[in-house]
């Protein structure tokens, strides 16, 4: 983009292409959600003149450069004025003016030869022919001397994408009391497959030692614990069990 001084003079010598109705029209097509379609004009700095954008924001009119376009083929976006686009599509082989007329690309004019005629002086003796007067040659179209185009070379199908299959996530959840019982369950995925189905501390022992030794440290203390536990369980009941025998006794006397 060129400087600020630039734009201004180039906008001063162009008067605007987009009238209020068409920007009222683009307004309207923005809240939409439909970004309009411009052509960016010979006024336009910094873009290659009958390029395509799309108007993506409008901005305050007093800022001069209110129109955010995106160009075609780019991801940035650029802030114009009302002289350098227009909504008017460009025909092939015209350029649109900044006043937004469009006019016919000018054709290379061939160079003048710079070879001399040279006339031959024909003897008097020899009898005078008329001179045939020139054919006029048609016209050759442009499409006449363009080249054949090439037949359109199909593209490959695309593969279609291979999914790749997730191995399925399994949860063991081993759970213990102080009492020494111990439940476990299991979740497939998102199902649960097992739910609170009890085990057997021997069982959990000769798991722990094969998982890993962290593993069997922790799983034979909360053993130990469970089986200080049970032993004093054990002694109370023995001693309410010689109470209750002599007290027995007792009556039985």
């Amino acid at each position: 983009m060129s400087s600020p001084s630039t734009k201004s003079a180039s906008r001063r010598s162009a008067p605007p292409v987009l009238s209020d109705a068409e920007l009222a029209r683009i307004a309207g097509e923005l809240a939409e959600g439909k970004p309009p379609m411009v052509w960016f004009t010979a006024a336009a700095v910094g873009v290659a003149e009958g390029k395509s954008g799309k108007v993506v924001a409008l901005d305050d009119p007093s800022a001069g450069d209110f129109l955010q376009v995106r160009p075609t083929g780019s991801k940035d976006v650029l802030s114009f004025g009302p002289s350098e686009v227009t909504l008017t599509k460009p025909a092939r082989g015209t350029t649109v003016a900044p006043g937004g007329s469009a006019r016919t690309r000018p054709e290379s004019v061939p160079a003048p030869s710079n070879r001399k005629d040279n006339t031959v002086t024909q003897p008097s003796t020899l009898p005078s022919t008329a001179t045939p007067a020139p054919r006029s040659l048609a016209p050759v179209s442009d499409d006449a001397t363009k080249p054949a185009s090439a037949p359109a070379t199909p593209r490959p199908a695309k593969a279609p994408a291979v999914r790749k299959a997730k191995a399925p996530e399994v949860t063991v959840t081993l759970t213990g009391t102080a009492d020494g019982e111990w439940t476990v369950d299991v979740v497939n995925g998102k199902k649960r497959s097992v739910k609170g189905m009890a085990v057997s501390s021997a069982a959990v022992a000769q798991a722990a030692k094969i998982l890993h030794p962290e593993v069997e440290e922790v799983v034979a203390g909360i053993l130990e614990a469970a089986r200080g536990v049970q032993q004093a369980k054990v002694a109370q009941l023995q001693a309410e069990l010689e109470a209750a025998r002599k007290l027995l006794e007792e009556l039985g006397d």
